[in-house]
């Protein structure tokens, strides 16, 4: 296996309405505190909020196309929300290799987003199973 502990990618984006909306048309999510201004105004977040799973996505595109990028699947993701991302905040994911299987092309990554503030945003831990995809 080409990967070592230690080993690191990010990929970053920043949240858009037409990131709201795209995911709200493919998962049906319309929680107010993504759509309604007045509503998430009136709440503990003060404004509209992205949906936490939309943030979290971002984990699997770093996983699907920079570490271990193609051939990767996932067996497993836990995740800890630990504040709120809004609209237009950015945030980076990166994936960090914490354990390699000696007996299977199985690894054990740990999973940050944080925002353009360098908070952390989301936490966790993925298990992939890599195997390098033949063309």
């Amino acid at each position: 296996m080409k990967f070592k502990v230690g080993d690191s990618a990010s990929y970053t984006q920043t949240i858009g309405e037409a990131h709201i909306a795209q995911f709200i048309g493919a998962v049906g999510d319309t929680n107010p505190l993504h759509v309604d201004a007045e509503f998430a105004r009136k709440s503990r977040f003060g404004q509209r909020i992205a949906q936490g799973i939309l943030v979290a996505g971002l984990i699997s595109t770093a996983i699907g196309t920079k570490l271990p990028g193609v051939g990767a699947i996932y067996l497993g993701q836990t995740l800890k929300f630990l504040r709120p991302t809004f609209i237009g905040d950015t945030i980076t994911a990166t994936v960090t290799v914490k354990a390699i299987r000696k007996d299977k092309p199985i690894l054990t990554l740990e999973t940050v987003c944080t925002n353009q503030r360098g908070e952390q945003v989301i936490s966790g831990e993925a298990t992939v199973l890599y195997e390098e995809a033949v063309a």
